[in-house]
This record gives structure tokens, C-alpha cells and sequence, in this order.
């Protein structure tokens, strides 16, 4: 049982809701103990010493304090922003150790600033301490650092951003590239991509098929495996040259 602030009573699973009234939190951690509050009562939680701040913060916010299910809801323009991550939703539901866990859900955005991609979903779960996540329901990732952009309905990163997996209807786009699969593997920093489930890839006017495809996009370098088909298109002048 949680004391109800400021009385001392027992209250049971305690729910604030604070409607109409933006509000903002700033989690830190000061040595005294004192830890994030909303007008009336005390917020869950505390960020371990040295962890990075963050701030969150929506026009409704709903705190649970019912032990063990100890969770923040911000609803109505929900932000979350730490230095580097930046989450926009209709809905954030916040809950696990020092808020380490978050379900964006509705009209998805994450932001990731210090690795130049963006993710656009109907829902997201986050990671805030391995910066991992999952997102579903029509998943575009605009890749701005590669000049990439893939589309698809299930997403999983790891390593922290820099490897994303996604399945179902996968598209990808770019200025010399069409791909499509029902299986991607990217990795980011390297810049190459692992097609599988019936891929078929138009890359610089030409057409690949096959069981497994890897491109290579640093390097123009594209690896077939399996049944292999190919279209290859030459251009006008080079065929009048062979002639």
C-alpha cells in the first residue's frame, strides 16, 4: 500500500490524472533524494546517479502508484527527449526501473539525432538505456545519413539504432535503388542490406532476382544467392558500338 501524499493514509493503486494543464518533467537525480514531482504528489521513480536526464510531457498526464505496476501515461501530444532520442505520439505510457521502458502508440515519431534516421509507426517500444526498439503498423524509417528510405510493416533495431530488421511488404527506396522483400536486415554503418523472401532489386536500370540478395551500397557490390535471374540493360550507344 502507497500513503497518499500529504495524509499518511493508505489509498491502495493510487491513479493521478492531471487534465487540461501541459505538463513537463525533468527526471535527474539529486543526492538528497528528492525526486520528480507533480503538483500534489510525488512522480514514481528515480534515475540511478549519473544516468542521463530526459524530460517528457503531454496536455493530460496519468500517474499509477500501485506497487509494482508503478507506470506514467501522457496523452495528447506526448514528447519524450532525451539529448540524443526524440519520441512524438498521440499516447506515451512510460513504466519499468527509472522509466527505462516506453510505448509510444498513434501517430508514432522517433527521432534519433545523434545517428540521422527517423521512424514513423502506428506503435513503438523503446528501450531508453540500450536505445533498442520495435515499431508496427505501416514502418517507414527515413535513413537522412545514408540518403535511404524502407518501408515496411515490423520493425526491430539493435545495437543501439545501427542494425534494423524488418519484415512484411518490405520496401526500399533510393534515388538508384528499388528493392523489395519480405525480409531486410540493414546495417547501417556499413551500408549494406540483406534481402530475403523472394527479393527482387532495380538498381541502376538493372533488374535482380533471387533466394537471398546483398548489396553493398558503399561499394556498388550486389551478391546473389540462390536461383538467380538478372535483367541487364546496356545502353543504346554500347550496342551500336558491337554492332
Amino acid at each position: 500500500m502507497i500513503p497518499s501524499p500529504g495524509t499518511g493514509a493508505d489509498t491502495g493503486a493510487l491513479g493521478r490524472r492531471v487534465p487540461g494543464l501541459p505538463v513537463v518533467l525533468c527526471l535527474v537525480l539529486f543526492s538528497s533524494g528528492i525526486g520528480p514531482w507533480l503538483p500534489g504528489f510525488r512522480a514514481p521513480g528515480l534515475l540511478p546517479l549519473g544516468a542521463e536526464s530526459f524530460r517528457f510531457s503531454g496536455d493530460e498526464t496519468e500517474i499509477i502508484l500501485a506497487r509494482g505496476r508503478e507506470r506514467t501515461v501522457l496523452r495528447g501530444n506526448a514528447r519524450l527527449e532525451s539529448s540524443d532520442i526524440t519520441l512524438l505520439a498521440d499516447e506515451i505510457e512510460l513504466y519499468g526501473p527509472d522509466f527505462r521502458y516506453a510505448e509510444p502508440r498513434r501517430n508514432v515519431r522517433l527521432l534519433d539525432g545523434k545517428r540521422g534516421f527517423s521512424i514513423t509507426a502506428d506503435t513503438v517500444w523503446f528501450d531508453r538505456e540500450t536505445e533498442n526498439s520495435r515499431a508496427s503498423g505501416h514502418v517507414v524509417v527515413d535513413d537522412e545519413a545514408n540518403g535511404l528510405v524502407v518501408k515496411g510493416g515490423f520493425l526491430e533495431t539493435r545495437l543501439g539504432g545501427d542494425l534494423l530488421i524488418l519484415q512484411m511488404s518490405v520496401r526500399v527506396l533510393r534515388e538508384d535503388l528499388t528493392a523489395r522483400a519480405q525480409f531486410l536486415r540493414y546495417r547501417r554503418q556499413e551500408e549494406i542490406l540483406e534481402l530475403s523472401g523472394f527479393p527482387r532489386v532495380f538498381w541502376k536500370g538493372d533488374e535482380y532476382r533471387a533466394a537471398r540478395i546483398i548489396m553493398n551500397l558503399a561499394t556498388d557490390e550486389i551478391e546473389l544467392q540462390g536461383q538467380v535471374e538478372g535483367s541487364i540493360f546496356l545502353e543504346e550507344s554500347a550496342s551500336r558500338e558491337e554492332e
